[in-house]
């Protein structure tokens, strides 16, 4: 049987897949070929399946979450907290080297408060959000 793309079926069909392969190795003592054979998979998928079990029970064999995760890396207070700190505050008061606000200045600022790393792509994306404009100094 030729083996099929597991990856285009339903997360919850991709589940009950895992699940009746493994319990196929398990309880009935088929081979991982036999297996393979048998569900249209690659021998080198069901023994991955049977390790997984293996290390972490059924539990391990479940659908995940797909895609990227929803939200920012900050928390809504820790942004809220950065933006109040850019308006109110100068750089040069928090012993920063410049006199202006710069993406990789806020960039530090958000890792010296909250230990969270951002790229400065990342932290533009945020100053956009909270309608700060880049401005040329005089």
């Amino acid at each position: 049987m030729k083996n099929f793309d597991a990856r285009s079926i339903h997360p919850k069909a991709q589940e009950t897949l895992r699940v009746t392969a493994v319990r196929t190795v398990i309880e009935e003592g088929k081979t991982h070929q036999e297996v393979a054979d048998l569900f249209g998979v690659a021998r080198g998928t069901v023994i991955k399946w049977v390790s997984m079990y293996k290390k972490g029970g059924y539990e391990a064999l479940k659908a995940k979450k797909q895609g990227r995760p929803k939200g920012g890396k900050l928390k809504g207070w820790q942004a809220y907290a950065i933006a109040r700190i850019v308006v109110e505050k100068n750089p040069e008061h928090l012993k920063f080297p410049w006199a202006l606000w710069t993406r990789e200045l806020v960039g530090d600022l958000i890792y010296q408060k909250y230990g969270i790393r951002l790229s400065v792509w990342t932290v533009g994306r945020y100053l956009k959000r909270w309608r700060f404009t880049p401005q040329k100094p005089l």
